[in-house]
């Protein structure tokens, strides 16, 4: 059975998924490209403030926070 595909947001932490969609527009879309978040991308959650959001993020080997809100717009499928 194929995992299926959920947004960055809800991956627990310590797990490692792989980019398969990003469903943000304008600007906020044009950042996660720059990031490198693009399909195919892995991407692991490493860790989670406090307060739950933002959450810390390792993409192409750069730590990342993003919250809940950003992170939720970029679809992934669990590896």
């Amino acid at each position: 059975m194929e995992n299926p595909i959920i947004p960055l947001n809800l991956i627990p932490i310590g797990s490692t998924a792989k980019v398969t969609e990003l469903t943000s527009e304008g600007i906020s879309r044009r950042r996660m490209l720059d990031l490198g978040l693009i399909a195919g991308t892995e991407v692991e959650s490493l860790r989670q403030s406090p307060s739950g959001d933002p959450i810390a993020y390792e993409i192409r080997g750069t730590v990342i926070a993003l919250r809940s809100e950003e992170a939720s717009k970029i679809l992934v499928q669990l590896m």
